[in-house]
């Protein structure tokens, strides 16, 4: 008499409804920015995510949105006095952050257009740099791919650990709030370690953040101009300059959807108490939001990051972040 085979079921099965049940989790508060993402993270790595070309579209339609619906609690008054200095901190920072990470990548004999990748992405702002620079560069997608898996593994580690950090340092909310806004990557991750440290925080972790990502603006310009002079001097010795395939500018409108939506609240008293149930929803999808980052991981992507590139980048975050947290500890830096 034989006996049958237990049935097992494949985990890409089981993953499907395991990240749809994390995804309405996330939108209760019983799940915390941090949180979201490391759930996110830990099922796309153990189950895998076979829907991850859904998931990727969505977290790119949800984050402008949140940080638009962000606006509704935020003065804007304060917006424009923190923005400023947020502009005038980021002008300094990015050709500091800039010097250093091109000397580490030529250090490390990282590949120079991966290099200045992540360069760019620790500078302004993670992966929406690096996807504006990137059809500018020409880059190739194994370079690209490379910068932004780097980018992405210590956006996770910094929405972990810095409002532990900034706990231990004894910082306060707007020192936090302009620490993290200018030594985290990615948006997503800067709002999500304001919101788990505070209001204050949050309110100028976002703005300062924003404001650094204007200059997304004059580095696509700049990197326009230096392509080409390559075009021209490659054309001059009779050579074809080594393209990849060219991908589309993204353009960071929510940060007139931010500033819009701000006004409208400071401006009409009327829209205070609707402004505050859309500021409750922004951050509840900035949670959903970074729950389905989490999932965009790959254990390929992880592969491919290589050791080189992620060293680079992992040294340029550790000085970028610890030269911001003196710099806010010791007062040298302020909102004002």
């Amino acid at each position: 008499m034989s006996h049958a085979a237990p049935r097992t079921f494949p985990a890409s099965r089981m993953a499907v409804p395991v990240l749809v049940l994390g995804a309405l989790l996330a939108l209760t508060p019983l799940v915390s920015a941090a949180a979201a993402l490391v759930a996110g993270a830990a099922i796309a790595l153990l189950l895998g995510n076979p829907i991850q070309a859904r998931t990727h579209a969505w977290t790119h339609r949800l984050l402008p949105l949140a940080v638009v619906g962000l606006g509704a609690e935020m003065n804007l008054g304060t917006v424009a006095r923190v923005g400023l200095h947020g502009l005038g901190y980021t002008a300094i920072s990015l050709t500091l952050v800039m010097g250093l990470g091109l000397l580490l990548g030529r250090y490390l004999k990282v590949d120079s257009e991966a290099g200045l990748l992540i360069s760019i992405g620790t500078a302004i702002c993670g992966g929406s740099a690096i996807a504006a620079a990137a059809p500018v560069l020409r880059a190739r997608p194994h370079q690209v791919s490379v910068a932004l898996a780097t980018v992405f593994l210590l956006n996770a580690v910094a929405l972990v650990v810095f409002p532990p950090i900034g706990h231990l340092a004894h910082l306060g909310q707007d020192p936090f709030g302009l620490w993290a806004a200018l030594a985290i990557h990615d948006t997503s991750s800067v709002v999500g370690a304001g919101l788990a440290y505070g209001p204050r925080a949050l309110e100028v972790a976002t703005t300062v953040k924003l404001a650094r990502a204007l200059w997304i603006v004059p580095m696509t310009l700049g990197l326009g101009v230096m392509m080409a002079r390559r075009q021209r001097m490659a054309e001059a010795s009779g050579s074809e300059l080594e393209t990849g395939a060219s991908l589309p500018v993204k353009k960071p409108w929510f940060i007139g959807g931010f500033l819009l939506v701000a006004a409208l609240v400071t401006w009409i008293p009327v829209l205070h108490a609707p402004g505050h149930y859309v500021a409750v929803a922004a951050h509840h999808v900035l949670v959903l939001t970074l729950f389905l980052i989490g999932a965009g991981l790959s254990r390929e992507a992880l592969k491919a990051v290589g050791f080189r590139p992620f060293l680079q980048g992992l040294l340029l975050w550790l000085l970028v972040g610890s030269l911001g947290l003196g710099a806010v500890k010791l007062g040298l830096l302020s909102v004002g």
